[in-house]
């Protein structure tokens, strides 16, 4: 009895050691999948560094750029409201000289004939105004065809 009682047990060791070994098998398996998936988890994180390295260079850049365009606007700014500033004493210079020209030009008229009282030249609309005045300076020509 002794004799099969060793057997049953050296039986039941080695049926204890080959589920062992099956299971060390399936083990390193497991691992060995592990392991591929921390290789490429580390060269997904290595490129994805890489990628934000990039990144913050070219945000670097943007800003640089940004910053110089900021600076070009206001010269572009400043140049513009000096231009208009110039243009507004210009038109008001043209506004006076226009005055000017149709004062003489209903100046001009008055003594030559008055058949019908025109409205001042105050009321009149710009456009109208030059073309009275243009009219006037027309009408005042010398004998030699030279306007006067």
């Amino acid at each position: 009895m002794s004799h099969s009682l060793g057997i049953a047990i050296e039986s039941l060791v080695a049926t204890l050691l080959m589920l062992t070994i099956a299971y060390c098998m399936l083990l390193n398996k497991r691992l060995k999948c592990l392991k591929a998936d921390e290789h490429s988890l580390k060269a997904t994180i290595g490129e994805l560094i890489t990628a934000t390295e990039i990144a913050e260079r070219a945000i670097g850049g943007l800003k640089l750029t940004v910053r110089e365009v900021n600076e070009n606007l206001r010269h572009q700014i400043a140049a513009a409201g000096g231009l208009s500033e110039q243009l507004d004493k210009q038109l008001s210079e043209g506004d006076n000289v226009l005055r000017r020209l149709s004062r003489i030009a209903s100046a001009a008229r008055q003594p030559a004939a008055e058949p019908q009282p025109e409205p001042p030249l105050a009321q009149l609309s710009p456009a109208k105004a030059v073309a009275a005045a243009a009219q006037a300076f027309a009408d005042r020509r010398r004998a030699d065809g030279i306007a006067a």
